[in-house]
């Protein structure tokens, strides 16, 4: 059963019954509506966020405030759920049949479309921050991914970036030392990933075939353990690092176990 949470700052009768106008469409579909009206404070909204979330649901909001519905965004996000703004898009098409212009109203355009911004620029943040590109602006990301080659630092990078995560990745490479700056950051932003070395071995054998050129010591099982053994005493160097062992697992997971390390970190906070 697919469970919904339809959230209003109303009585929610708007956000009901769009949602079951939509619903029409898709015919035989086994799902659970709970609804939340009046909801007016960032309490509430944690509140329904963490519920949703131990529900397996995800949110439809009609939210009028722009604080409240970026303070949603920004729960959906530490929770690792959909939240879906029925508000927010109509406000924008209605400012723009209005001829509200800029001059009148700065930013409102932007603002109402913030989801929409902000998935471009984490996208796009994290492309130049991949594989330890610009590492001195490594401190404006929210997460930072350490280890070695092949450990689906870039894939995990793409994936989180869509989430709108501000996601870096830092290599690391057997016998150089890594750079300085990730002592010096916030240290409960920074991921360890670690793979079995057998698994490892074998996935760079595979990329070096796919590519067409010898592999080298670059998928030598000896080299991939000496190195796997490398990054490990790395980050024990830095106990605050949690480290996320990726071998065998889907990106979705191992996305999914960072945004809960990344909550966690934050309640401790």
């Amino acid at each position: 059963m697919h469970k919904v949470f339809v959230v209003s700052d109303g009585t929610g009768g708007t956000a009901e019954r769009a949602l079951q106008a939509a619903l029409t469409q898709f015919q035989g579909l086994d799902l659970s509506i709970d609804l939340r009206s009046s909801v007016r404070t960032h309490e509430q909204i944690e509140q329904i966020v963490q519920e949703a979330s131990n529900a397996g649901a995800f949110i439809v909001h009609t939210l009028v405030s722009n604080e409240m519905r970026e303070f949603m965004l920004h729960q959906g996000r530490i929770y690792n759920i959909e939240t879906i703004d029925l508000m927010g898009p109509l406000l924008s098409r209605l400012s723009q049949q209005f001829t509200v212009t800029p001059a009148q109203k700065p930013g409102l355009f932007r603002q109402l479309n913030e989801d929409y911004f902000r998935r471009i620029e984490s996208m796009e943040f994290a492309l130049r921050h991949d594989d330890g590109q610009r590492i001195e602006e490594i401190s404006r990301a929210e997460i930072v991914l350490v280890g070695v080659s092949r450990t689906f630092k870039t894939p995990l990078s793409i994936f989180l970036s869509f989430k709108q995560w501000y996601v870096a990745n830092v290599p690391i490479v057997l016998e150089i030392e890594p750079p300085a700056i990730l002592s010096e950051i916030e240290q409960s932003k920074i991921f360890g990933l670690t793979m079995d070395s057998r698994r490892l071995a074998n996935l760079r054998q595979a990329r070096q075939e796919y590519l067409g050129g010898a592999s080298g010591r670059y998928a030598d099982l000896d080299y991939v353990r000496r190195e796997v053994v490398f990054a490990l005493k790395f980050f024990e160097k830095h106990p605050h690092w949690p480290v996320v062992n990726v071998t065998g697992k889907p990106i979705e997971e191992i996305a999914a176990e960072i945004i809960a390390l990344t909550r966690q970190g934050k309640n401790t906070d």
